[in-house]
């Protein structure tokens, strides 16, 4: 009953989000817009799988309907990552045109978007033909960090660093990073933010996936933009744990877990930034970085202590 409504709208809705998508590359500030899209999409084809399997076993309509109200469920649990669309100016109230609904994630008309982006606009306006990739395209060619409109640019990743701190013996949790971006490299654990986590839950995930530890009660300290000159633009969220349960292990394939003294750190085998802003945090304090890189080698950096 459900498969055969799902089967006649398969294609539309498939065209839909191709065709959605596609205009929402073309507009500014829509990641978090175009991720649900790819979301619904994903949950569709999700539920037409999963109704196919139910028609090849005869599990009967009740499955059907079990198998819809699970993800009417799922929509309704994660509602804000789904519809992260609003109709009206979410600060002036204004009727938001079809552009400013599936694009700008702020969910601001085009009056109050200029206030906020006043940078952007001008630029825009400067040259219109310009592209909003384009622009950021661009920052790869930066040699320093106040030639970045920081305004303007919008990370390609997301990704989370965790100190775990054992203040009773002065020591903190650091991995020997073995393959991938950084590899050789003494680090914290850390790694990419997936699409349906918070910051905090990639953290935890990936100190988990690491080192064998569950951390718990993080504090952000710091906010790093890493802008490369291969064009990555990289947004990592520091955190620091002081409590933690589990056992450390050995080894993994991408990494070597290990306590080290707070006092011995080897800033010569981490990046270049590490040794810039890990005293600050260290001390308390917390910060936003600002970062060049030529593959390994930093260019040039900017550190603001936040009060």
């Amino acid at each position: 009953m459900i498969l055969n409504f799902v089967n006649k709208i398969f294609d539309l809705v498939m065209i839909v989000t191709i065709l959605l998508n596609l205009r929402q590359i073309k507009l500014p500030h829509t990641v978090k817009k175009r991720k649900a899209t790819l979301l619904w999409a994903a949950l569709f084809l999700s539920f037409y799988f999963l109704l196919y399997a139910i028609e090849i076993f005869q599990l009967g309509v009740i499955t059907e309907l079990i198998a819809l109200c699970i993800f009417i469920a799922i929509i309704i649990i994660f509602r804000k990552r789904f519809w992260p669309f609003k109709s009206h100016c979410v600060s002036c109230g204004a009727r938001l045109s079809f552009n400013q609904i599936i694009g700008t994630d702020e969910n601001l008309c085009s009056s109050c978007f200029e206030e906020a982006f006043p940078d952007e606009v001008k630029a825009k306006r400067k040259n219109p033909t310009q592209n909003i990739e384009d622009i950021q395209d661009g920052f790869r060619l930066a040699n320093n960090v106040d030639e970045i409109n920081w305004d303007l640019w919008e990370p390609t990743e997301r990704c989370t660093l965790c100190y775990t701190i054992d203040k009773e013996n002065n020591k903190v949790l650091l991995i020997k990073k073995l393959k991938g971006m950084g590899s050789g490299y003494i680090n914290a654990p850390g790694g990419h933010i997936e699409l349906e986590e918070t910051k905090f839950e990639a953290a935890i995930r990936e100190v988990k996936e690491e080192t064998g530890l569950t951390v718990s009660d993080l504090k952000e300290m710091g906010v790093l933009h890493f802008q490369f000159r291969d064009g990555i633009r990289m947004l990592g969220y520091v955190f620091f744990s002081y409590s933690w349960q589990g056992e450390l292990i050995l080894s993994s394939e991408e990494t070597i877990p290990f306590w080290e003294d707070l006092d011995n750190l080897q800033y010569s085998s981490m990046w270049a930034d590490d040794e810039i802003w890990l005293p600050l945090a260290l001390s308390g304090k917390e910060f936003e970085g600002y970062f060049i890189f030529d593959d390994k080698i930093m260019l040039d950096s900017k550190v603001i202590e936040i009060e």
